[in-house]
């Protein structure tokens, strides 16, 4: 881990790559909260089989993005060995994106319902989209560092 910071901090090229890649991130996340929406708050489905999904799109998403414009030169493995790289990785980020939402959405819809006086399904609604954001700004990092080090290993 520190040999993959010190790279990030000495390197133009890597500093490069993760601006790709928080790029592609705000893609995923677009895609990710638009999904969570449509699904809980339009189709009523529980929460967490709305992130599982809304996830997924996202990963699939991230995927495709990073591979062909983030990590262009990895592309020496065969798609599918990276592609379950990649779904390794973030299926532990689902488990941490989901940890934080559920941990959190409450606690988020409280502050956010006290804050701005809101009915309790409004600060509901605010809260769990401010959790989300939480966890997937945590899970970014995440993401970054172990697909650095594991999925795209084989780019300099």
């Amino acid at each position: 881990m520190a040999t993959i910071l010190s790279r990030v901090k000495d390197n133009k090229k890597e500093i490069v790559r993760f601006l790709k890649f928080s790029i592609v991130g705000t893609i995923g996340a677009l895609v990710d909260f638009g999904t969570l929406y449509l699904l809980h708050a339009v189709l009523g489905l529980p929460i967490v089989l709305s992130n599982t999904c809304s996830f997924t799109a996202a990963v699939l998403s991230n995927f495709i993005w990073n591979r062909y414009w983030t990590y262009p030169d990895s592309r020496s493995k065969p798609i599918r060995a990276q592609l379950l790289q990649f779904f390794a990785v973030n299926i532990v980020g689902w488990g941490i994106n989901t940890g934080i939402l559920l941990l959190l959405r409450f606690p988020c819809a409280s502050l956010v319902g006290n804050m701005l006086t809101l009915e309790p399904e409004a600060a509901y609604k605010l809260g769990y989209n401010l959790a989300k954001a939480i966890a997937t700004g945590v899970v970014l990092f995440w993401n970054f560092f172990i697909n650095r080090i594991w999925t795209y290993s084989d780019v300099d």
